[in-house]
Parts: structure tokens; sequence; C-alpha cells
């Protein structure tokens, strides 16, 4: 029930609800594994489903899906996301003194697994390729609440934390981009082998 009202209220009332996460001093793995772990799965068994039961389509001819594709497609999207987190809060804590905010990898790691509620929850939308744009779009939203919750969070200065947040924003596309090439890369080629 915890985990429920967490993402509530950090859908709902983000400013609100990171005084409240701030106060807890939670150690990055407890939030990997009670939180981030959990929540993670919603996009990726919606991803297995699309891919792998329901089927997707390739210049509007339907392909039916294969359980092996599905199963890939899910662990690229799990992975990303958990090692998503795990650069991003790197980044994020590593660049955290260059902007006057406090250095600490367990907080960097609550702010960044916390802002990726949205795309979690929004993971649903994978299960119909028409909606799938909405997960994007509910990762916007995950960018207000990470940047609503540097100050809390990182005890970044007024004047710092736009800079501090977009600086940390760019790091985070080409490493994330890289990690998805990477994996993407991997989980496609092995399909193509085995076939």
């Amino acid at each position: 029930m915890e985990i429920i009202n967490r993402v509530k209220n950090i859908l709902v009332v983000p400013k609100e609800e990171w005084a409240t996460i701030e106060a807890e001093n939670k150690s990055h793995k407890e939030i990997l594994t009670s939180y981030l772990l959990l929540l993670a799965l919603i996009p990726a068994v919606c991803q297995f489903i699309r891919y792998g039961l329901a089927g997707y389509n390739v210049l509007g001819v339907h392909i039916g899906g294969t359980v092996s594709w599905g199963i890939r497609q899910a662990l690229v999207l799990y992975i990303s996301m958990v090692g998503g987190v795990y650069l991003t809060a790197w980044i994020v804590d590593l660049l955290a003194e260059s902007f006057g905010s406090t250095k600490n990898f367990d907080k960097a790691f609550a702010l960044v697994a916390y802002s990726y509620t949205t795309m979690c929850v929004a993971g649903v939308f994978y299960l119909l390729p028409s909606l799938s744009v909405l997960a994007t779009l509910a990762g916007l939203y995950g960018l207000y609440i990470l940047y609503t919750g540097l100050k809390p969070m990182m005890k970044t200065p007024d004047e710092k934390q736009v800079v501090y947040f977009v600086v940390s924003l760019i790091s985070v596309i080409v490493v994330s981009a890289i990690l998805s090439t990477v994996l993407t890369t991997i989980f496609i080629s092995s399909r193509f082998l085995t076939l």
C-alpha cells in the first residue's frame, strides 16, 4: 500500500512529496528493491504483451507476436529503465558540487527513481501502439518532477537549479541513447542469430 501512496503523491503533489522523501533517508538499495524494480515491471510486462502476444505493425502490416521477441523487448525496456536510473543518478551526483549542491548518491538515486514514476505508470500505453506516444509525454512530466526535486533532495541553490537541471538532462540524454542503442543491438542481433 505504501508504494501506491507514493506513486499517487509523486504524480499529484510532487513538491509536497519531495519533502517527505527527503526526510526518509532511504538507501538507494531500499528504493531499488521496494519501488523501482516493481514499478519498472509495468512497462516491461506491457511491452511483452504487445510484442510477444498481440503482435505489432510494421509499415501497416500486422506481424504476429512471438514469446521470444516479447521477452527481448521487455528485457531491453526493463534493463534500460533500471540502468537509466542508475546512470542518471550517478551523473546528477557527479555534477552536484559543480552547481553548489550536496553530493549524495542515495539522494540522487531517490530523486531520479521517483522521477521515473511517470514513465513507469504510463507504460500501460505500450499495450496500444497508437497510445504509446503518451508514455513519452509522461516522461516530460517526469522531467518536471525531477526539476522540482533538485532543491529538496540535492540542496540546489535557486540560482543554479535551472543550469544544473539542463546540464544533467543533456548528459542523461546522451548516456540513455548510448545505453538503449547497445541493449537494442545486443538483443536484436541475438534474435536474428537464432532465426
